[in-house]
């Protein structure tokens, strides 16, 4: 059965009550053919276009419940990435301002459905692409207000992770403002039913953060590795392990709080006071969940075979710039396959050496050019400056724990300049 959104000739009207038909249809046990989701944007449905596209999907949820469960199986990685964004950033480091669309970007998205005491403020989640990420474009933020006493859950993922006896690494960026603070909350389930509930705590006070949790979690796990970037994005990384063998991780829930050092009491009544809501911002940036004895190691740079194809160089004004066109491939010697899931490629344009001395600029820059999925990237009308001897095209491995192959030991192809 065919259900238009915008509830033309449609059972139920579609819009905002097109969970009417898919009730009916789960009913009558058929199958459902959803047309026209864009309807969320190209109506403009308030208050913005993704709280209206989340509300909305959550309705087909409600409805059909969710079909697939993630993670299934290590590693596992996300960014939150949606495929589009208006700037990109690598390990927290933005490599362009310029708006993109990449579907081939798009990353496993979160199951957000949110629970929290609602008394304790008001909290809006979403998928973000206007904040700068800490890769790609996209990321979660958590802001509005909440008071110091309270917790505001987040469902992320719902897994079915069953987990051996090696322990599970987690990994995962947030930058926040103030004293907001945001950790990972995880539900376990064994195969006798029985249930466990660990939190992933943001770095900070261990004493105050155990007195304020224990009652609420099975177990309390503080960060053992607290990493701060060096550049201004102020990202945090945050590294937690957790061994439990013989159980399943079925749930992720981002948990956002405060931690007062004291706790204010009325005098005269000897009671807790209820203080008023101030304000809370954070956002996650990644959440990376490997196994430690899995390891991302990267094939060296001479077990590559990096060519150019269908090189054209052409004038491009005046000045003695030129503009490159060329077909970069690349793939392993020997025929050998691999499971890299996607490049980033950037290029390096190397100054004469006779000129870059005599204007005292010999600093080279690795410039963004894009991502790819496949082993081959078209550059087009790429602009030489006068002056440049050559260009150098760096092919950066991924791996699918979201691991990067360090610039200097990546692959790559040297083109001289024509007429250099």
């Amino acid at each position: 059965m065919g259900i238009d959104v915008f509830g033309r000739n449609t059972y139920g009207g579609g819009q905002w009550t097109t969970n009417l038909a898919l009730d009916a249809i789960k009913r009558d046990n058929v199958s459902a053919a959803i047309f026209a989701p864009g309807w969320v944007y190209e109506t403009k449905q308030l208050p913005d276009f993704q709280t209206a596209q989340n509300r909305w999907w959550a309705l087909v949820e409600k409805s059909w419940d969710i079909s697939q469960n993630y993670p299934r199986t290590l590693p596992f990685y996300s960014n939150f990435d949606q495929g589009h964004g208006y700037q990109f950033t690598v390990d927290g480091k933005q490599m362009s301002q310029t708006p993109w669309n990449n579907i081939s970007s798009q990353s496993f998205q979160p199951f957000l459905e949110f629970s929290g005491e609602s008394t304790g403020g008001n909290l809006k989640v979403a998928v973000d692409i206007k904040e700068p990420s800490y890769n790609g474009g996209g990321n979660l933020t958590f802001s509005g207000t909440l008071e110091d006493d309270f917790q505001f859950s987040a469902r992320l993922f719902e897994g079915k992770l069953q987990l051996a006896d090696s322990p599970v690494h987690f990994t995962y960026s947030v930058k926040s403002n103030g004293s907001s603070l945001l950790g990972l909350s995880l539900e376990f389930t064994s195969a006798a039913a029985e249930q466990k509930s660990v939190l992933l705590a943001s770095s900070g006070d261990s004493l105050l953060t155990m007195s304020r949790f224990v009652r609420h979690f099975d177990n309390v796990i503080m960060p053992h590795r607290v990493t701060k970037l060096e550049s201004e994005s102020s990202w945090v990384i945050q590294e937690s392990s957790i061994a439990m063998e013989g159980y399943m991780l079925t749930k992720i829930h981002a948990v956002c709080y405060k931690l007062r050092p004291e706790v204010h009491k009325s005098e005269s009544q000897g009671k807790t006071m209820a203080l008023s809501p101030s304000e809370y911002h954070a956002v996650l940036g990644h959440l990376a969940i490997n196994s430690l004895t899995l390891n991302s190691d990267f094939p060296p740079s001479t077990s590559w075979f990096v060519e150019g194809n269908f090189t054209k160089w052409s004038s491009s004004d005046s000045n003695g710039s030129r503009k490159l066109n060329v077909k970069l491939v690349w793939k392993l010697k020997g025929g050998k396959t691999h499971p890299f899931p996607k490049y980033n490629i950037y290029v390096k344009k190397q100054p004469d050496l006779s000129i870059a001395e005599s204007n005292g600029s010999l600093q080279l820059v690795q410039e963004y050019l894009g991502v790819v999925v496949v082993e081959a990237y078209y550059v087009s009308d790429l602009v030489v400056p006068s002056g440049t001897s050559s260009v150098t095209f760096i092919i950066q491995v991924c791996s699918l724990d979201g691991a990067l192959q360090k610039l200097e030991e990546s692959p790559s192809l040297d083109l001289n300049v024509q007429g250099s």
